[in-house]
């Protein structure tokens, strides 16, 4: 068994075989690449799908090892796309000459639907300008966030959600290749709790799965421990707050979150919303509640006080229960 590096990238498919249930982009794109002169590209779908992995197999197929350190831009553009990388980093990567003639140099921006509009803007004029050889894909998870002018100028494959069956076989095929150790009693709920964690995406799945290694939690396997390490509540506290709600007991549930050492709000509302048949709320007041689950998730996006809008969200709860 190793930790010294990720797994996820010591498990990264190297070859369009290897990426999970997305057949309809790789098809697509198995004949798109075989013409030089294609255009820039857009992968838009949910995290953890294999968008930046389908990205790096696309530049591999077109540079060797030794073109890759010098062809080959790739940056996280939520954390590092701004007016000023634009305008020097970036246009000097597009503007510098090819070492081989007729070779093809990429950009590959990850989470560009954080890029600032402004930015954006910046970012389409380079594109707009580039030559031929120059080649950019642009990854994100909302394609709605991309302005209109560099959707125009790009082909845009889309990336769907994997299947929980596709996850936890990738999982166990881990499991089996490090020689973990997993009790066979609990096998199966660890790999669903893996999958519920992880909301689809395979890279966190991978990542808790590590995590749970390096802390030795697998060796007796506690299960809830795994749960509150990874920012969710254990059984005991969502089943207690799911009985204060029952009973419209605002005190006692705002108690129940005010005890939590570390209140993760994206993953409390998501536990929360999945335990909703539990609680008493009125089937056709459930769509009217999902609703203001979004508006109280957008809130808390934009800076808002978790436990302000989570209290909101138990009152509201209660409000929408039957007598």
């Amino acid at each position: 068994m190793s930790l010294e590096i990720p797994w996820t990238e010591k498990y990264r498919p190297h070859s369009f075989e290897d990426i999970v249930s997305q057949n309809v982009a790789i098809n697509s794109l198995k004949e798109f690449i075989k013409n030089p002169n294609m255009p820039h590209m857009i992968f838009t779908g949910p995290a953890g799908t294999g968008k930046t992995s389908t990205a790096l197999i696309i530049a591999e197929n077109f540079l060797n090892n030794e073109d890759l350190s010098v062809n080959l831009l790739e940056v996280n553009a939520s954390d590092t796309v701004r007016i000023d990388f634009v305008r020097n980093v970036l246009k000097n990567f597009v503007n510098q000459n090819l070492i081989k003639e007729n070779s093809l140099k990429f950009v590959i921006l990850d989470e560009a639907d954080n890029i600032p509009g402004q930015v954006q803007q910046a970012l389409r004029r380079i594109i707009e300008k580039a030559s031929l050889n120059i080649k950019f894909i642009l990854l994100c998870n909302y394609i709605n966030r991309i302005i209109d002018p560099i959707i125009s100028r790009c082909a845009v494959f889309r990336f769907v959600g994997l299947p929980k069956e596709k996850i936890i076989e990738r999982l166990k095929h881990i499991t089996k290749n490090e020689k973990l150790k997993i009790p066979a009693d609990k096998a199966e709920k660890f790999f669903e709790l893996l999958f519920f964690i992880s909301g689809g995406d395979l890279r966190k799945a991978i990542n808790t799965l590590q995590m749970s290694v390096s802390l030795e939690l697998l060796e007796n396997l506690e299960l809830n421990e795994i749960l509150r390490i990874s920012g969710f509540m254990d059984e005991k506290t969502l089943e207690d707050l799911t009985m204060a709600l029952k009973n419209k007991d605002f005190g006692k549930s705002r108690e129940i979150i005010d005890s939590m050492e570390t209140l993760d709000s994206r993953n409390f509302i998501r536990q929360l919303t999945e335990a909703l048949p539990r609680v008493n709320v009125e089937p056709n007041k459930i769509p009217t509640l999902r609703a203001y689950i979004g508006e109280i998730d957008y809130r808390i996006s934009q800076g808002a006080s978790e436990k302000i809008q989570v209290s909101a969200l138990l009152a509201k709860i209660i409000e929408k229960m039957g007598i």
